[in-house]
């Protein structure tokens, strides 16, 4: 995710952490208070423009002017601490209101910044929160079975093993060897193709459903620790009045081709749906 960077700060210049934004004609209901441990700053504040409202936050230039946040963006652990913070913000916002998240550290020096960024930005915020005003973010992955997916179970301490029949009937020849790795690719194959032909059934099926959809590329096995291949990896902006029909196009596993199993995250704030060009303006 890119991160915008500023120059640098001036002595006496306040950095705002830039959060989210919506309507002022709606202004949060519940307190948007923190747990001590998830502030950035010091405490969540508003900034008001042209009918838009920024939550933002002061953070401390040590660790969000321009170069300590260069050095930061090579440290993962302080990163995820940020996107941590920076969602449950969100996720606190959208529970009563609809918002637009912006990017992952956006920062902006003062008031006035903000107030820069929401005018040079007002139209895409603002049509991207009439494009998700009363819905919500679904995610939905389907994931194909490999044959890395079912391990053997460890021998016990102690446990010697009974001789099988290559060991009693002599070692498999080299072409058997092949033939039956050959085999188990094509099985392998075709329980890919199928559950790919499931996915393009099943994201065109809810797409109909939905006022938006996004397909993100698939995960990979390495980074989610998720079994199996993925095979879909969708977002749907679904309507709140349509949710339960939306939901009930899930398939349920007898209707997954085997080998096949779907996950449904939701709802979220749909930050797949609210991309805009926001970003921090340049100090005057």
């Amino acid at each position: 995710m890119p991160v915008p960077v500023m120059p640098e700060t001036p002595v006496g210049d306040e950095l705002l952490y830039v959060y989210t934004v919506l309507h002022t004609a709606s202004p949060p209901a519940p307190p948007l208070e923190l747990d001590v441990h998830a502030r950035l700053g010091t405490g969540l504040e508003f900034v008001e423009h042209q009918g838009l409202t920024a939550v933002v936050e002061p953070v401390d230039a040590a660790d969000f002017d321009e170069q300590p946040l260069r050095s930061h963006l090579e440290d993962l652990d302080w990163l995820a601490g940020v996107a941590r913070a920076h969602h449950e913000v969100v996720a606190r916002v959208g529970r009563g209101n609809t918002t637009v998240p912006l990017r992952l550290a956006t920062i902006c020096r003062g008031r006035q910044g903000v107030r820069r960024m929401l005018a040079e930005a007002h139209q895409p915020i603002s049509e991207a929160l009439r494009r998700v005003t009363d819905a919500e973010e679904w995610g939905v992955k389907l994931y194909a079975h490999t044959p890395d997916d079912a391990q053997p179970e460890p021998a016990e301490p102690g446990a010697t093993a009974e001789p099988g029949p290559a060991a009693t009937a002599g070692a498999p020849s080299g072409r058997d060897y092949l033939r039956r790795r050959l085999s188990d690719r094509r099985a392998q194959a075709d329980r890919t193709g199928q559950a790919q032909r499931a996915a393009e059934a099943l994201h065109q099926e809810l797409s109909h459903k939905a006022s938006g959809a996004v397909l993100h590329p698939p995960q990979q096995r390495q980074l989610t620790q998720e079994p199996g291949q993925n095979v879909l990896n969708a977002a749907y902006l679904v309507p709140t009045a349509h949710r339960q029909a939306f939901l009930d196009g899930i398939p349920s596993a007898d209707d997954l081709p085997s080998g096949v199993r779907v996950e449904v995250t939701g709802p979220w704030v749909p930050y797949s749906f609210t991309h805009t060009s926001a970003a921090p303006a340049e100090p005057s």
